[in-house]
């Protein structure tokens, strides 16, 4: 695996939650020097075993690294992470490569780039897909948005996080294309749910009918690696329901922006609300079919 051009670029990362820990297992693996943060440092210990360096806040984490990965919670999250006076583009060194891996809004994304070039800073919106299991083993679809170049310098290191790393334009294109990865898990969700409500009605055998299935014309990831999930109860998060909800909101924004119609977005928005209210907020997204079962 072809390395970063600078052998000595320290790496920070912010957010060390479901998904980022594994990630930064991966970069540890690659050989780099990472420098880590979270809000509750007592989740990140095991990584400061296995040789990552902790940063006591963000401001630290920006002051030490020439490479900062994010992967946090909610717009409103990123927005203080990265323009905040404690945060990172006020305190990170100039031509640092900054790269947003959180699911958030376009125009924040925008945002972010327009202050940071000012500064001489660089950079990317880089939402993931492939949730836990794609974060573990470094199989992530890893979505891109910013200058080419930059992309181009930080490619290798996005290689060892995922195996479809793909440069998709200017800033905000990442964010616009995770939006059009989240439009289409939204029905998908619904429908395989009903799917399994169905097969289990009829008297069938979910196991096998999800043999026959996945591999034809129905097959997808969610019912490749979430209905298995179903099938067992086992509603764990790989990806929590409230950040999915906090992803079909930005989805649906972003197309009334455009002026788009988009209804399967809008039911699942309102089922996965639902499930909220009823106290899933912090299940898997696959906790779906507790509202099909009822």
């Amino acid at each position: 695996m072809t390395k970063f051009k600078d052998e000595k670029a320290v790496i920070g990362f912010i957010g060390t939650g479901v998904m980022g820990k594994s990630m930064v297992r991966h970069l540890l693996l690659g050989g780099y020097e990472v420098v880590i943060y979270n809000r509750t440092k007592k989740k990140a210990e095991d990584l400061l075993k296995e040789g990552a360096n902790w940063g006591s806040t963000p401001k630290d984490v920006a002051e030490r690294s020439h490479i900062i990965i994010t992967m946090v919670g909610y717009p409103s999250d990123v927005e203080n992470l990265y323009l905040g006076e404690e945060g990172i583009i006020h305190n990170c060194k100039t031509g640092c490569i900054l790269i947003d891996m959180t699911t958030s809004s376009p125009t924040l994304a925008r945002k972010i780039h327009k202050i940071g070039s000012e500064r001489g800073i660089f950079t990317l919106d880089a939402p993931v897909s492939g949730g836990d299991i794609g974060a573990r083993e470094g199989k992530l679809s890893i979505m891109v948005g910013g200058e080419l170049e930059q992309f181009e310098k930080v490619k290798p290191l996005l290689n060892l996080l995922g195996t479809n790393v793909i440069y998709q334009g200017e800033s905000g294109a990442g964010q616009h294309t995770k939006m059009c990865n989240q439009i289409t898990i939204a029905s998908n969700m619904i429908g395989v749910s009903e799917a399994l409500v169905y097969a289990k009605k009829s008297g069938l055998n979910p196991d096998t009918v999800l043999k026959s299935i996945t591999s034809g014309a129905a097959g997808s990831w969610s019912l490749s690696n979430l209905v298995p999930r179903m099938i067992q109860e086992d509603f764990t998060p790989g990806f929590y329901v409230k950040h999915f909800i906090k992803d079909l909101k930005i989805a649906l924004e972003s197309a009334k922006e455009m002026g788009i119609k988009t209804p399967g977005l809008e039911l699942a928005l309102s089922m996965y609300e639902e499930l909220a209210l009823k106290g899933e907020e912090n299940s898997g997204t696959q906790a779906i079919i507790k509202l099909l079962e009822e």
